[in-house]
Parts: structure tokens; sequence; C-alpha cells
């Protein structure tokens, strides 16, 4: 039998098409193809470490899972280069990182994240029933069908299990770089809640977050966008300039403000805007 595996779950007992690589991490047979752009997990890998952006996003996650611990071994799906994922374990949660993109794959090692799968979750051959918690971080908006992908994990959470999902807010926020990143859509927490729903899930708490972002996304992205103003740059370039701050004085305002946000999920009070929405939900049944 192969190598086990996390302290609480047993992968390949519950993932029976994958095997442990030379590269030491876990592999399905085959690799979906993923609305994702090729390039995307290296660009993101250039920023992650420096971005505000990541940082804020990774802060408010950590303190959902705190305040809504899952009940047993966290699956972040979709993780890409493990930013996420290699913060969890600090807080004594088993974590495994479940990501399509070799590349993310290979990242996602080098900073340490010691259970890793190079597949999706359906060419994994997860068994029904078996997840006690799975994290959507900025995944479910570059899938067509969310309603029957929702559904598919919802079979694969045990009963009471959770799902935690950040998906990018307000469809009147699309913009030509929600294009180029392969999404299907944007959301607002009603829209989300709706679709976890209908398809098995109860919502145990729902907030906006970047509560400063949608304005200047509706500037600089949407507007220009709606007009038909091209604004187009190379990638690397838009991802460096969305991510870094331009002076120390701009840097201690996003501060602030990130702080301010954080206290009040910490609290369990949902923010009613932001440039992206947070919902923890549990399986019904």
């Amino acid at each position: 039998m192969a190598a086990s595996l996390t302290g609480q779950i047993d992968l390949q007992a519950i993932a029976p098409n994958l095997e442990l690589g030379h590269g030491g991490f876990w592999r399905s047979a085959t690799v979906s193809s993923v609305s994702y752009p090729e390039d995307g997990n290296e660009l993101c890998f250039s920023v992650e470490d420096s971005s505000f952006w990541f940082r804020h996003r990774n802060r408010c996650i950590l303190d959902v899972l705190r305040l809504f611990p899952p009940p047993g071994t966290f699956f972040d799906v979709g993780g890409g280069n493990g930013f996420v994922a290699s913060a969890i374990p600090a807080s004594g949660q088993d974590v495994v990182l479940v990501e399509p993109g070799l590349s993310g794959v290979r990242n996602a090692i080098r900073r340490g994240v010691r259970q890793v799968v190079q597949a999706t979750l359906e060419d994994a051959g997860i068994l029904p029933g078996t997840l006690p918690g799975v994290g959507l971080f900025d995944v479910v908006e570059h899938i067509e069908d969310d309603r029957g992908f929702l559904k598919g994990i919802c079979r694969l959470v045990k009963a009471g299990g959770l799902v935690y999902i950040t998906v990018p807010a307000y469809q009147w926020l699309w913009s030509s770089e929600d294009v180029v990143a392969g999404h299907a859509r944007r959301y607002t927490i009603p829209s989300l809640s709706r679709v976890l729903e209908e398809v098995g899930y109860s919502v145990e708490f729902a907030t906006y977050f970047f509560s400063f972002l949608p304005l200047p996304i509706l500037a600089r992205r949407a507007l220009p966008y709606r007009l038909g103003i091209s604004l187009q740059r190379p990638a690397a370039e838009t991802i460096q300039s969305d991510h870094e701050t331009s002076s120390v004085l701009v840097g201690r305002v996003l501060n602030r403000l990130m702080e301010r946000e954080l206290a009040t999920i910490s609290a369990r009070r949902p923010l009613k805007m932001g440039g992206s929405c947070l919902v923890v939900a549990r399986r019904r049944g």
C-alpha cells in the first residue's frame, strides 16, 4: 500500500485514483483542463508574498477557519501556489492542497505544504461523504456550471462538513480582467447564498470584504471596459501594479482599513459591501 498521508485522512483510501509520484506529491492518472490562464499561478506567485490583497484575504480566511473550524482535515481545492494552505498548519489544522496546475503544485511544495495533490477532485476520484472541510478560494467564479460544481462538492463533503468560499463581487464590476482571468461571473452575497442553499448547504456566515475596492475597480477597470476603452497591459505589469501599494502613506491607510475589516469579521459581523464575498456553508443532512 502507498505511504500514508495526513494525520487524519488516508488520501489513497478516499481518493483511489491517486498515486504518489517521485516529486513527493500525489497525482491522478489524468488531470482535466480548467478555466484558468496557463501562466496564472506563476504570475500570482511573483506577487503573493508582498501583496496587500493576498495578505488580507489570507487573514480573513484564517479568521473564519478559527470561528468555524472544519471537523477534520481541510482540503484547499484549486489552491494554486499554496499561499493559503501554507499558512493553515500554524493554527493546528491539518491541510491538503488540491491543485491541477503543475506550476502551482511545485510552488506549494517550495512553500512547505506537506500534502499536495495534482488533480481536480473529479480526477482524484474522491469518494462521497469523505471530506470534512473544503476551501474554494477564488475558484467558483471560473466554473461555468457553478450549481453543478457546488452540488458535486456537496456530495463529497461529510454531513455537517463545511465549505469556505471566496469569489469576486458584483457583476457591475465586470471588466476585461475578468475575461482574461477566465471568470464566468461575479457574485453578490444573496446570489451565492441562493445557489448554496439550492444544492444542499446551509449558510453559516456570509460577508463582503475589501470594502475599499469597489470604487477603484469601477473607475480603473469596469467603466473603461463598458466604454470600450482598451487599457490592456502585459499581464505581469498588470498584476504587479494591482498588488503593490504606491506609497508608504497609501500602505498605512490600507493597513488601517484592513485591520478594521478583520476586526469586524472576527466579531462575526458581516460587512455590507466589498470587492469580494466570503461565505461559510455547512452541508445539510
